[in-house]
């Protein structure tokens, strides 16, 4: 039974991961409400159980958004983000149901960095 839990939370810790992707550009170049920076990419996967309402790994809106979107475009300079999208996979309604015992969940955020 100790291997079986042991497993378990080694297996969600390598599902859980989190991607920061970006690339500088030039100002002149990216329409973007003030100086261009950079373009910046972020993804979660995380992990929930009992249709989607334990977050075992977190990923929501937040996460991508607050935590990893903005946080580099500040690491990078950048006083603000406009942001072009953000997703994320839904949890309530109908959509519960894909989340049985285990889920996957899954959100994105794609912004331009900007002084």
């Amino acid at each position: 039974m100790k291997k079986l839990i042991l497993s378990a939370v080694a297996a969600s810790s390598l599902i859980g991961c989190t991607s920061v992707e970006s690339a500088v550009v030039s100002g002149t170049e990216i329409a973007a409400n003030g100086e261009a920076v950079a373009v910046i990419q972020t993804n979660a996967l995380g992990l929930t159980a009992i249709f989607h309402i334990i977050d075992i790994v977190q990923s929501d809106l937040d996460t991508v958004v607050n935590k990893l979107l903005i946080a580099e475009a500040k690491a990078m300079g950048a006083s603000k983000v406009d942001l072009k999208s953000a997703g994320t996979t839904p949890r309530h309604g109908i959509y519960a149901l894909f989340g049985t015992i285990i889920g996957v969940t899954s959100s994105t955020a794609t912004g331009v960095a900007v002084k």
